[in-house]
């Protein structure tokens, strides 16, 4: 007779049933149960390993490409469900459209070897290694979106992953105000002394990836300025995952938790707000504006004016601190900086004009001005690597698919998640509010982040909840619709019982 352990084992299920594998019973011997490893029982292990374990993928110097990594056991069990025919591998809402950003993407290898306009030539080597992280890069993220969606609500719970997308959001809390309190904390990664030497000099992100520290120090205000960045490679890097992840936080904890978790969000709160003002990130700070915005329009439609005046008052608090304390003083030097808008712009108009060069897939990498903003003759020296030759996409995500997928492939992508804002907008749940949010915050922050890393994933996991969410509550609907048909039969029959007893 099969038990049911045993038919949990063939139909590949996970549960109370499926924790533990039976070796044959034995006359005369008690059968032994052995446990299943974690990697077994959790199909989400490579979520939880990746969020939950950020710090430290970031000690190591391997966090940007850790969804690579994680990709391989992803594809793996996915492919397992497939022969197995255990599920059907489902496709997220407007995967089409990113898979046509995949192609235009891909087909960007082709165009490595040319020179864009007023760029420097450089080793066609390389860029193909640059663009093989950066296409590895998109497939792993696109493999990370299509593994949550597809696991189950028991499997991954969407409470766990908003928690787990909020747990980062703590580490970044917390390393930011470690860099406040501790400008030149700084060290040097394990995995910079397996990468040799020579390919480290001259590699800005590689070297800020294997010496990471808990601030960028920068003197832009004419003195030295520690910005926070910690867990991540950059303080730009750092506010755009703070912006998205913190969201995630209050969901699970505020929308969804305990007395206690409520109240560990103000703390979480309030141990982000210092840094995120040293941080001088303006972008962080519209974002953080229009994400104000954006939730005071939602409540305002739906009517919950008590949430609308609750969050009006935080504001109010908040503002009164910046003005009541030197916070004030360094908004305004930061505001009044405007050196780094006119290198902004510069950099913007050169991808443009690589773009109108190759319209259709780019030139598959970025690549580096000639000279510097204010002239051609103006470059590196030994005595100021910084001069000139800055790179061309390196300061936006779309700046950056505009030089590397030209005008198609930046068109694909706005539209993946510019679907995906469309379809989920109605969505009224915290998971749905807080999941258009990202999205849209997606789009400002294009034109001065790059995404490319750490902050696409967190992205991406996010377009998987809203997709979670939206199953779930057309399952709930569905159920309801068929608990009403079925108390209508039953009502109709009884009427018609009734009727013939009259008769």
């Amino acid at each position: 007779m099969t038990t049911a352990l045993d038919r949990a084992g063939q139909n590949g299920m996970r549960g109370p049933d499926a924790t533990h594998s039976a070796e044959p019973q034995v006359p005369g011997r008690v059968r032994r149960v052995k446990r299943l490893s974690w990697f077994a029982r959790d199909p989400a292990w490579p979520i939880v390993a990746l969020c939950a374990g950020w710090p430290l993928w970031w000690f190591l110097g391997i966090g940007d490409y850790f969804p690579v990594v994680l990709a391989i056991p992803m594809i793996r069990r996915m492919w397992l469900w497939r022969v197995r025919n255990e599920r059907t591998i489902r496709l997220p809402p407007g995967f089409g459209i990113w898979a046509c950003f995949l192609l235009v993407t891909i087909a960007g290898v082709t165009a490595l070897g040319l020179t864009a306009p007023e760029s420097v030539a450089s080793p066609t080597g390389n860029r193909v290694i640059s663009w093989v992280l950066r296409t590895g890069t998109y497939l792993a993220v696109t493999v990370l979106l299509v593994y949550a969606g597809n696991l189950t609500e028991r499997e991954l719970p969407r409470r766990r992953l908003a928690w787990l997308l909020g747990l980062v959001g703590i580490y970044a809390a917390v390393g930011g105000f470690i860099g406040f309190l501790d400008p030149h904390l700084q060290f040097t990664s394990p995995f910079a002394y397996i990468v040799p030497k020579s390919t480290q000099a001259g590699n800005g992100l590689l070297q800020m990836m294997l010496h990471p520290g808990f601030t960028q120090v920068q003197n832009f205000l004419g003195y030295d300025v520690g910005r926070p960045r910690a867990p991540f490679d950059f303080t730009n890097m750092w506010g755009n995952c703070l912006a998205i992840l913190l969201p995630w936080l209050i969901v699970a904890w505020w929308c969804y938790g305990n007395r206690r978790e409520r109240r560990n969000v103000w703390i979480v709160l309030a141990i982000a707000f210092v840094p995120v003002v040293y941080s001088l990130d303006r972008g962080l700070w519209v974002g953080i504006g229009l994400s104000i915005l954006y939730l005071a329009l939602r409540f305002a439609a739906r009517g919950k004016l008590a949430l609308l005046a609750g969050l009006c008052g935080v504001l109010a608090l908040a503002a009164v601190v910046v003005l009541a304390s030197p916070l004030h003083s360094l908004i305004s030097q930061r505001l009044s900086h405007g050196k780094s808008n006119a290198v902004r712009a510069s950099l913007s108009g050169l991808a443009v004009d690589s773009a109108l060069a190759s319209p259709l897939i780019g030139y598959g990498d970025t690549r580096h001005e000639q000279g510097s903003t204010n002239s051609i003759a103006v470059g590196k020296t030994l005595h100021c690597p910084s001069c000139g030759s800055r790179d061309i996409g390196g300061n936006g995500q779309l700046w950056m698919l505009l030089i590397s997928e030209g005008f198609l492939g930046a068109a694909l992508y706005c539209a993946f998640f510019g679907y995906g804002i469309w379809r989920y907008w109605r969505d009224p749940t915290p998971y749905g509010i807080a999941g258009v949010l990202v999205l849209i915050l997606g789009f400002p922050f294009m034109i001065v982040y790059v995404a490319v890393g750490p902050p696409l994933a967190w992205i991406m996991l996010s377009y998987a909840l809203l997709w979670k969410n939206d199953r779930e509550r057309q399952r709930k609907a569905g159920e309801a619709a068929a608990e009403s048909a079925a108390q209508l039969r039953a009502e109709l029959g009884a009427r018609a019982i009734a009727a013939r007893a009259q008769a």
